[in-house]
């Protein structure tokens, strides 16, 4: 979102309104929001809220729909053309920034459960899980995990490392990252693939956190290539990691964690299976 454009992005619209500014009814929003092609936000009492750029983006799927005579998979392929020029990105580096938010809410369509279903499942608010669905972004570590775990797969899965055409050799500083969903953590892949092995590098920027405990199964591997970095296992057990510290865990443990350095934490990270 721009910093410079406050007013535009405040002004929210209740569904008949928004519908009424797209020229269409409010079934055919709601029908839009079940097929992926927008998803409004929601107030505290649940109701949809229409923002002027999801304003903006129906009159654009009404135009494809009425002058081009585009399904919604066509739309939707369209409407990411535009948005990744508009941002100065490809199509390859657009969609993998928004793919998890996607694959969040194809899951939950799947499950046939409403944004406030699983928002209150989780115990996270409506608004909160439909940013992370429409920009892949805005949530922290533990509660990207929990999501991923209580639809039954895995953090990496939904990053797509699992992919088949993967490079067997990755070199230096050209590692593919996940989508930034949580702000001050960047996490770079060191090997790709159906591996037995989570091979990451996390880069956390100062004050970086996990924001709570999480825990899966298997085993893991941390060791510190620059920073300070505190764990905490079982609430109870504290680490403080040094430059070359490493720390070996079973990942049943409820582990949190936190940057405790004044720049860069860098850490080889690995987990066995890969569980997250």
């Amino acid at each position: 979102m721009s910093s410079i454009e406050p007013e535009r992005y405040s002004v929210r619209y209740k569904v008949a309104e928004a519908a009424r500014l797209a020229g269409v009814s409010a079934s055919t929003l709601r029908l839009w929001e079940s097929q992926g092609l927008v998803v409004p936000s929601r107030s505290e009492t649940g109701h949809r809220q229409y923002s002027a750029e999801d304003v903006a983006r129906l009159k654009r799927i009404s135009w494809f729909r009425a002058e081009r005579g585009l399904n919604p998979a066509a739309i939707r392929e369209a409407l990411e053309t535009e948005e990744g020029g508009a941002n100065g990105l490809d199509n390859g580096e657009q969609s993998a920034s928004s793919d998890i938010g996607r694959r969040f809410r194809s899951l939950r369509h799947a499950a046939g459960k409403t944004l406030e279903q699983v928002a209150a499942d989780m115990g996270m608010t409506s608004s909160t899980l439909s940013t992370l669905e429409r920009t892949s972004q805005g949530v922290s570590f533990k509660t990207l995990h929990d999501l991923a775990d209580y639809y039954g797969t895995t953090v990496s899965r939904l990053s797509g490392e699992e992919r088949e055409d993967f490079p067997a050799l990755v070199r230096s500083g050209e590692w593919r990252a996940w989508p930034a969903t949580t702000p001050g953590v960047t996490v770079q892949l060191l090997a790709e693939g159906r591996t037995m092995m989570d091979c990451h590098r996390f880069v956390l920027a100062p004050g970086a956190a996990s924001e709570g405990a999480y825990r899966h199964e298997g085993e893991e591997f941390i060791h510190v290539l620059a920073g300070r970095l505190e764990l905490v296992l079982d609430s109870d057990q504290f680490f403080d990691l040094l430059p070359g510290d490493s720390l070996y865990f079973e990942s049943r443990r409820y582990h949190s964690w936190r940057n405790r350095h004044d720049g860069e934490t860098v850490l080889l990270w690995i987990n066995t299976p890969p569980t997250f």
